[in-house]
């Protein structure tokens, strides 16, 4: 039994005391709560109204943006255990990347509307990450599409949108729960989340996870501790506070990037090499990679006045890389990969304050929502790394991994450890580098309602970009959006339009002499967007279906050859169909699916036309299909009984594909998936069954990663 596995009994057995001695007094409020909870089953896989997605409360039939929304309660349903099964309810997102854990950019990518995203935002604001991020702290996932460069910037989103996590919250009643699940490939996870009122005005609420998994591969693993106090404080009646912190310690040994040769012919088109080493790691659990991860938050609400509040932030975050990264490279003669190995320290450090004045006044008769904010936004990146060297052949024909000399090119046997790898990369130490961004930001957004159904948002951000590396430089953008929602039957039906603008500041890149560099302005994507969405028979059927279109343009563009020239000047288009649904038909019964078909090309290539009329290989797949039901007994003899059954499809796609090396295709995939449950008012029990079917299948981005095989979880939650 380790320590963590002691610390959380002794914390069940304290908790337990506590729920015993309050029970008399919180006897009345626990029935209000059942009441509330009984009677929102129908909300299971929905939040109708946020504030984060426009920066102000808005209920999502009258925002003029598209979001999908995945809740925590479905998280439980589905007994999920990372944060990629999380994003697989929402529609049009697909992971490319796993986390590899390497300093900046670490996290996982996702694609989203054809466009390179990762889970950067918390809470609306700043969430550095390198690893992977625990779900246990989800209250729910905010997937909102489109370019938002107006609300949010640049620099840690994309043009495809953005994912922000809505942490959860303390409250004012004692209440919590502590679950334990076990499943294959070696898992073992414990979690808790706890919530304790202080006193009338102040509470305080914990979630913690403790997880061990072993890779389905033949090495590789992930150890990880996440923590998450949050302290609500609510002074009086017009001023309050809000404190959200979390902590992730996680170690892991990662199966090493596979990625096919950029700079010459494809040798090979068929995916017969890798299926015939899906299992195969090409690691060892020696070498491992450290990622903590620390985010807080500070909010304080202050009521100006009937119709204004203001709410003030202050966001540190930190996200650490220590270890081991190591990819392989396809040699370009038809199986072989050379592996190349570095040892990374690195940090990345962002402070962000944040000053917003949130309005809900009329005009004469006219109904104003309006946001005016002021952003202040420092990104420090400190790296301290080995240098790359190369560490053996790996041949997937033979399946043999091989060890040269870098020196002396003697073959040998030498097996890929810890030692050998220390000893491969002494001497190379890179020195320190530093890098720091700025990015100071003014902004209005307003929705009007000129009538009760009629409603139009206009909103711009001035944003001030300062480079403070060897090539400093100032740069301004200016990033406009407009809505408009007309409601046809008032919060049931509405139609809505919407032009949204995002950008990103480039910073001076070198060019093939080493010596020159290169400044850029800033890149642009404009989408507009319109389409249908409903709210229907008591609120128990809501759908969205909308098009969209997002030209790019200014796109730097790095040379597909030398990998170190940019130019700038290409230009991009990305357009779609997406269909989100989620349902209540009948009592127990829950609902979500959705459809999204993506069409997105280079339409401009100004270094060689290696890219020109191709599908940018950042897009994914064209087609992505979600579904997923859950029925449960309310009542009768099988009352508290669950089932539920989904999965996911995604089309073949090009991995890799540009005209200098030809294209590798990643062929269409259906995951099924199943879970039963059992749910008291004290406890539940649940058993999830993930790929159902055992099929092998692939993700990449100019890599092939193979993806998990058939898994079994079974979990046991106890309810205070």
């Amino acid at each position: 039994m380790n320590k963590f596995t002691i610390v959380a009994a002794m914390l069940l057995v304290t908790l337990s005391n506590y729920a015993q001695e309050n029970n008399e007094k919180k006897k009345d409020s626990t029935q209000v709560l059942k009441e509330v909870i009984i009677n929102s089953n129908k909300y299971k896989y929905k939040r109708e109204k946020s504030t984060t997605v426009s920066k102000m409360p808005l209920n999502n039939i009258e925002n003029p943006q598209v979001y999908n929304t995945v809740t925590s309660e479905l998280l439980k349903e589905q007994v999920v255990t990372n944060f990629n099964d999380a994003l697989k309810n929402a529609t049009g997102i697909t992971r490319l990347w796993e986390s590899t854990g390497r300093g900046g950019d670490g996290a996982e990518y996702y694609s989203m509307r054809g466009f390179a995203v990762q889970p950067t935002m918390i809470n609306g604001l700043p969430g550095l990450n390198n690893g992977a991020i625990d779900p246990i702290n989800v209250d729910n996932i905010e997937v909102i599409k489109g370019p938002s460069g107006t609300l949010y910037g640049s620099s840690l989103i994309s043009y495809g949108g953005l994912i922000n996590i809505v942490t959860k919250k303390p409250y004012s009643t004692f209440g919590g729960e502590i679950s334990y699940n076990a499943g294959t490939y070696g898992l073992d996870r414990i979690t808790a989340d706890v919530n304790i009122p202080l006193n009338k005005d102040v509470s305080l609420r914990v979630t913690s996870a403790h997880q061990n998994e072993d890779s389905f591969q033949d090495a590789g693993f992930s150890k990880s501790f996440f923590v998450a106090p949050s302290l609500s404080y609510n002074v009086n009646d017009k001023l309050s506070f809000l404190i959200n912190t979390e902590f992730t310690n996680r170690t892991s040994a990662n199966a090493p990037m596979i990625f096919l040769n950029r700079n010459v012919d494809l040798s090979f088109f068929s995916m017969d090499l890798f299926e015939q080493n899906y299992n195969n790691s090409y690691t060892t659990n020696e070498l491992t990679m450290s990622n903590p991860t620390f985010n807080m938050q500070a909010q304080m609400f202050y009521k100006l006045s009937k119709e204004w509040t203001s709410q003030t932030v202050l966001s540190r975050s930190s996200a650490k890389t220590n270890g081991y990264y190591h990819y392989l490279y396809d040699v370009g003669n038809g199986d072989e990969f050379t592996r190349f190995i570095s040892k990374a320290n690195s940090q990345t450090q962002g402070t962000d304050i944040q000053q917003n004045f949130i309005g809900d006044f009329k005009i004469g008769n006219l109904r104003n929502r309006m946001v005016v904010g002021f952003d202040y936004l420092n990104l420090n990146q400190r790296n301290a790394n080995a240098g790359w060297r190369g560490f053996g052949t790996v041949s997937l024909a033979n399946q043999t991994d091989i060890y040269a000399d870098p020196i002396s090119g003697e073959v040998s046997n030498t097996e890929l450890s810890q030692n050998a790898v220390d000893t491969i990369l002494e001497g190379s130490y890179a020195g320190i580098s530093n890098s720091e961004n700025e990015v100071i930001s003014a902004y209005v957004s307003d929705v009007l309602n000129i009538t009760d159904k009629l409603s139009v948002m206009a909103s711009v951000r001035v944003d001030r970009f300062i480079n403070k590396t060897e090539e400093s430089f100032n740069q301004t953008a200016v990033s406009p959006k407009f809505g408009a929602v007309y409601q046809i039957i008032e919060n049931k039906v509405s139609v809505f339009g919407n032009y949204m603008n995002g950008f990103k500041n480039i910073a001076p890149a070198i060019q093939a002499d080493n010596t020159t560099y290169k400044s850029f302005k800033p890149e642009h994507a404009n989408q507009y967007e319109f389409g249908l969405k409903t709210n229907l028979y008591k609120e128990i059927i809501s759908a969205t279906i909308s098009y969209y279109n997002i030209d790019v343009k200014d796109k730097v563009m790095t040379d597909p050859v030398t990998f170190i020239s940019t130019i700038q000047g290409g230009e991009v288009n990305s357009n779609g169909v997406e269909i989100s649904f989620t349902a209540n038909p009948i009592k127990g019964l829950n609902v979500i699916a959705g459809y999204s078909y993506n069409d997105s090309e280079v339409t401009r290539d100004i270094i060689d036309d290696s890219y020109l009329g191709l599908r940018p290989e950042e897009a994914g797949p064209r087609a992505l299909v979600n579904f997923w039901a859950n029925y449960a007994f309310t009542d009768g003899k099988l009352k508290g009984f669950g089932f539920g059954f989904g999965g996911n499809y995604a089309s073949e796609y090009q991995v890799l594909h540009r005209k200098n090396t030809g294209t590798f295709k990643l062929p269409d995939y259906t995951i099924l998936n199943s879970a039963l449950s059992y749910n008291t008012d004290k406890f539940n029990i649940a058993l999830k069954v993930n790929n159902i079917l055992n099929e092998k299948y692939f993700s990449g981005w100019s890599t092939i990663t193979p993806q998990r095989l058939r898994s079994l979880t079974a979990g046991l939650t106890y309810k205070f």
